[in-house]
């Protein structure tokens, strides 16, 4: 008897602009083990497509939208598919913008003129380890489980605010030049190389709950 082949994870894109969205459905649907399931313009048309029986397992999430926007929808999945891993995809490479999905449930972010093969390595990690992190693969800390200090932990705790990095230092009452030490060990010790990196950690390993 033929093995039964393993059936296609199912990925839902929720973006505004119709001519990339087909592009990159496309794309993944060409990926081995995923496919597009459906197509929005913004939550509100995700939520009046959804089946209740079909699930998707993925949404790639776009955060500037019409009628309900990347915040609106992410909340609205973390309350209704808290099965469902969301990806923000967006143009914009502001860190409070991912800061905030992130704390609305998102478990990575792509930039939309990603490499096709960066698309596929964000999938695949979001299959199997539940979190995307672009991190440098040769820091010395990537592939290990660091011991942190306890100000480390709370420096970590604060970098999930919207807090600027001067705002934590005063917070902490340390010097801006001890929180910029601070934030270069952790890269160090995390294998990340920017401060959404920091709060993806941080979430993943449940410092801080979102």
């Amino acid at each position: 008897m033929e093995a039964r082949k393993p059936d296609k994870l199912q990925i839902a894109l929720i973006d505004d602009h119709k001519l990339l969205r087909n592009g990159l459905a496309k794309l993944i649907n060409e990926f081995e083990g995923f496919e597009v399931s459906l197509e929005a313009g913004n939550g509100r048309e995700f939520i009046e497509q959804l089946s209740p029986t079909r699930k998707p397992d993925i949404v790639l999430l776009d955060v500037n939208m019409p009628v309900m926007d990347g915040y609106e929808t992410a909340k609205w999945i973390q309350k209704h598919l808290p099965d469902t891993k969301m990806l923000v995809l967006t143009m914009l490479e502001m860190d409070y913008v991912f800061i905030r999905m992130l704390r609305l449930g998102a478990r990575g972010y792509l930039i939309k003129d990603s490499h096709p093969d960066q698309f596929y390595d964000a999938l695949v990690q979001l299959r199997d380890k539940g979190y995307y992190i672009n991190a440098d693969k040769s820091a010395p800390g990537a592939n290990e489980s660091p011991q942190l200090t306890d100000k480390e932990i709370e420096f970590l705790r604060l970098t999930c605010t919207e807090m600027t990095y001067r705002e934590i230092a005063q917070e902490m009452n340390i010097s801006s030049r001890t929180a910029d030490s601070y934030r270069d060990v952790l890269f160090d010790k995390l294998g990340v190389n920017s401060r959404v990196g920091l709060v993806l950690y941080a979430v993943k390993t449940g410092i801080v709950r979102t």
